[in-house]
């Protein structure tokens, strides 16, 4: 079984919330809710992964040294095995925009089970809600 390495974060706003993305119609797992992220190339580690990605998706920036380490998920789906770094982040450049057609919400992260998530993402919950 292939494994692929996703980096996750989690974005704090000021208010404790944590931002989440809708993904798109056509993309796998199409309508569920996640922590925004994405695939690490080769020769990435996940830190500059998500500092990519972030700035693709959402339009913001971001450091290595705002990116705190918090948890990941190891999870096998039918065709893949995934390995997800989560990282926790409280400072950025910009407001988060959605650049590739997902929607995005602040939620409370006692209110996380509230949207439906990919099945790696679910476990993270608990965690995350008792860093906060």
């Amino acid at each position: 079984m292939k494994t692929v390495l996703v980096s996750a974060v989690a974005l704090i706003d000021v208010d404790g919330r944590v931002l989440l993305a809708q993904r798109p119609e056509g993309k796998s797992m199409a309508g569920l809710w996640e922590f925004p992220g994405g695939k690490v190339e080769i020769g990435e580690t996940p830190e500059a992964a998500l500092i990519r990605e972030l700035q693709e998706e959402l339009g913001i920036d971001t450091w290595q040294s705002c990116l705190a380490p918090l948890t990941f998920a190891s999870h096998s789906y039918d065709d893949f095995h995934l390995i997800m770094p989560l990282f926790a982040c409280r400072k950025w450049d910009g407001t988060p925009t959605p650049r590739e057609g997902q929607t995005l919400k602040w939620v409370r992260a006692n209110q996380l089970r509230d949207y439906p998530m990919p099945a790696a993402d679910v476990p993270l919950i608990p965690i995350l809600r008792d860093w906060i």
